[in-house]
């Protein structure tokens, strides 16, 4: 697969905050390929690079800005680091996800989910499941 731009930088992204997306040769590319065009058709329109930069963005990373991957890091980091090497928490993360999927599936989970109400009662949600498994002796 060709990495264009626009791919590279999703699959970076990807690889921080959704890992279980970063192998899915698929998506990456017809998200970048979608932000190329989106950047292309801006500058034709004429939009700044900036601003082109801005559109395409938002092409590349709509429906990705929340995640769960990361607020698992998050509460790993926030709540267990008396239990949890904090170094070995995204690996942990990792293991962790599929089975609070769960937890995760209860949400509507949107861009701006972290800015909404619902989000305290997820990460409590996701805290006492944490817990639970932990207890259960998932390390």
């Amino acid at each position: 697969m060709e990495l264009s731009w626009f791919r590279l930088c999703l699959l970076s992204y990807l690889r921080d905050s959704h890992p279980d997306k970063a192998a899915d040769r698929q998506f990456i590319a017809s998200r970048g390929d979608a932000a190329a065009e989106a950047y292309s058709a801006a500058i034709k329109s004429g939009h700044t690079h900036d601003e082109a930069d801005e559109i395409a963005s938002q092409t590349l990373y709509a429906g990705l800005h929340f995640s769960p991957y990361r607020t698992i890091v998050k509460i790993l980091w926030d709540e267990f680091t008396d239990e949890i090497d904090p170094a070995l928490a995204e690996g942990l993360a990792m293991e962790l996800q599929p089975r609070l999927s769960p937890v995760f599936e209860k949400y509507s989970l949107s861009d701006d989910f972290a800015d909404s109400g619902e989000y305290s009662l997820l990460y409590t949600e996701a805290v006492g499941a944490i817990q639970t498994l932990l207890e259960d002796g998932i390390q």
